[in-house]
């Protein structure tokens, strides 16, 4: 069956034009000459049978429906251009594509990827973050590490770590202190963690305190936003020792009281879809990580 698609060059010169509102630029940037791309967008439009650009003597501006649809063109072509980056650079190599909360990856994953690299030459990971469960199918995702209960629907869920946070701040905002009392830390201003609305609600209930404002305060989706917020002084965080060991051990942050949130059923997890179980290079991901994960909490 043809597919009712335009020609890929009047799609990128389409593309490059809406981008600088320019037929001009867009043909220095292409390296054509301006009646092409004028060609290149005037067979577009008729092919969609819509205006895509309004001429005028000072230029041309994108109509409603051309801004629309150069939206969607720009995100498909960015699509496209990193699926054939992604094929050139195989060479042979086995690509794994992991989606992972990003706080995790860059102060936990990362650090230990280079081992699995040794190990593994011929198998390279790729990361992209994703902060909340989505559908396998409707991604080219292998696999992804996530922080919950484990409930995935048409998935096989592998155990890595508790998350078990602890309240910390910056030493200026503990000042002569060594640690605060519980009831001290509910008049401090309470750094929140917007995809862990509950942390603190959880964490004075286990201090037998009721904290009416225990949800107040500014809230950052990334734990990392968290710790920089902490560190300049902003309040105080509820954030995992090992997503900000760097920090503690420089002393950027310090413990604001030593008690953590204990975990639940809650945890970081490495999620695999059914289909993919039998993909020998997500075993010997699966296989390192665990190890790895095991190293990590008997330490």
């Amino acid at each position: 069956m043809r597919r009712k698609i335009p020609s890929t060059a009047a799609l990128v010169a389409f593309e490059s034009a809406a981008r600088h509102q320019s037929f001009t630029k867009a043909a220095d940037e292409l390296a054509l000459t301006q009646s092409a791309v004028c060609r290149q967008i005037a067979g577009l439009e008729e092919f969609l049978g819509i205006e895509l650009f309004r001429r005028s003597r000072r230029g041309v501006k994108l109509t409603e429906a051309g801004l629309a649809y150069s939206r969607k063109v720009a995100a498909q072509l960015d699509a496209v251009e990193r699926d054939t980056l992604a094929a050139m650079g195989q060479q042979g190599a086995q690509g794994l594509e992991l989606a992972v909360v990003p706080t995790f990856a860059t102060q936990w994953l990362v650090p230990r990827l280079k081992e699995f690299q040794r190990l593994h030459p011929e198998v390279t990971v790729h990361l992209t973050n994703r902060t909340r469960p989505f559908l396998f199918a409707d991604t080219s995702f292998d696999a992804a590490i996530y922080f919950g209960d484990g409930d995935w629907s048409g998935t096989e869920a592998h155990y890595l770590m508790p998350e078990e946070p602890l309240p910390v701040c910056s030493p200026e905002l503990l000042g002569e202190r060594t640690q605060f009392t519980a009831a001290e830390l509910a008049n401090l201003p309470l750094l929140q963690q917007s995809t862990r609305p509950y942390a603190w609600r959880q964490w004075f209930a286990a201090q037998g305190l009721n904290v009416p404002r225990d949800m107040s305060g500014p809230r950052y989706e990334l734990f990392s936003m968290l710790a920089q917020a902490a560190m300049h002084g902003m309040g105080v965080a509820l954030i995992p020792p090992f997503l900000i060991q760097r920090e503690l051990d420089a002393g950027l942050l310090v413990p604001a009281h030593p008690a953590a949130l204990l975990s639940s059923d809650r945890a970081y997890r490495l999620m695999i879809p059914e289909r993919k179980v039998e993909s020998a290079a997500l075993r010997a991901f699966r296989d390192w990580l665990l190890q790895a994960a095991r190293e990590y909490r008997g330490a």
